[in-house]
């Protein structure tokens, strides 16, 4: 990985967990997998100025690689990693359209389906 794309994945991971993680009860890294959820589809969108396609994406992709990490040191276990996976998997359709609902200014009730 180029520098630019390290620093990249380190900021997302800081702001997952100095952000998010800690925004309403702090929550430790190691138990964070199972929020990505509310992560990248509703906290990011509604609290960080940036959030774009991209950005949803480049977030999920240093997600993946930090619990990667975590597993390899054996911080998470093997169906936490899988879970994270899947989760981001199957809700990013879902994130990127709630991103575009939530950037329309003629939709109200940018969370209702």
């Amino acid at each position: 990985m180029s520098a630019k794309t390290i620093q990249k994945h380190l900021y997302n991971i800081d702001f997952y967990i100095n952000e998010f993680l800690l925004y309403q009860e702090a929550t430790d890294a190691k138990d964070g997998a199972g929020s990505v959820d509310l992560f990248l589809g509703y906290w990011f969108i509604r609290k960080a100025l940036w959030a774009s396609q991209t950005s949803i994406r480049g977030n999920a992709a240093s997600l993946k690689k930090f619990y990667t990490f975590m597993h390899e040191k054996g911080l998470i276990e093997d169906d936490d990693l899988a879970n994270l996976k899947e989760t981001i998997k199957r809700g990013m359709p879902e994130w990127l359209a709630t991103l575009e609902r939530f950037d329309d200014p003629f939709i109200d009730d940018v969370w209702e389906m």
